[in-house]
């Protein structure tokens, strides 16, 4: 599982760096906000809507961008790529079968993940997320990790995103197992 921050195809040159800030209280209020424009926009398609990522443990430095995760009956992209492009959503193709991924604004503001709902990304997703919420001692080993990364790589996602990969699957052991 990837938790999504970072892994979002924007390739060479795309100019946001990785740059972490204090944990945001409004960070909640924003997703609300969003999630309640999603569900008018997908309507029956949006299974389920979850504020995923760093920006939803409290207390975590991360990277200013919501992660949300929209779980859902089916992949097919066309059936979404429409109306999240009226809402400023750009789907980015990641490779990756079990997951659709799109970014909004500029520099970035949203990651929204679409994975089919019970699939094994919303559990790894939400069992990452949990775990932290419930285990302070790991959220903060995962915080210093990530200063650590964002400090040597501050303008490569890419490595910044593969160099948490071995945590994050150390705490999915632990979090699945429970």
């Amino acid at each position: 599982m990837n938790t999504g921050e970072g892994d979002d195809g924007s390739g060479p040159g795309y100019l946001d760096a990785v740059a972490l800030v204090d944990h945001d209280p409004s960070w909640t209020s924003a997703f609300e906000q969003e999630r309640s424009v999603l569900l008018l926009h997908l309507g029956a398609s949006a299974l389920s809507v979850e504020h995923v990522g760093s920006t939803a443990v409290p207390g975590l430095r991360a990277k200013p961008v919501l992660d949300i995760m929209v779980g859902v009956r089916e992949l097919a992209l066309p059936a979404y790529q429409a109306p999240l492009e009226e809402m400023g959503y750009v789907h980015v193709p990641i490779g990756c079968r079990e997951r659709l991924f799109f970014r909004k604004g500029m520099p970035r503001t949203h990651h929204l993940h679409l994975v089919l709902e019970g699939g094994e990304e919303q559990r790894s997703h939400l069992a990452f997320r949990d775990w932290l919420r419930g285990h302070p001692e790991d959220a903060r080993e995962y915080q210093d990790l990530k200063e650590r990364l964002a400090e040597r790589f501050a303008h490569d996602r890419d490595s910044y995103t593969e160099g948490k990969a071995g945590f994050i699957r150390g705490i999915l052991v632990k979090a699945l197992d429970e």
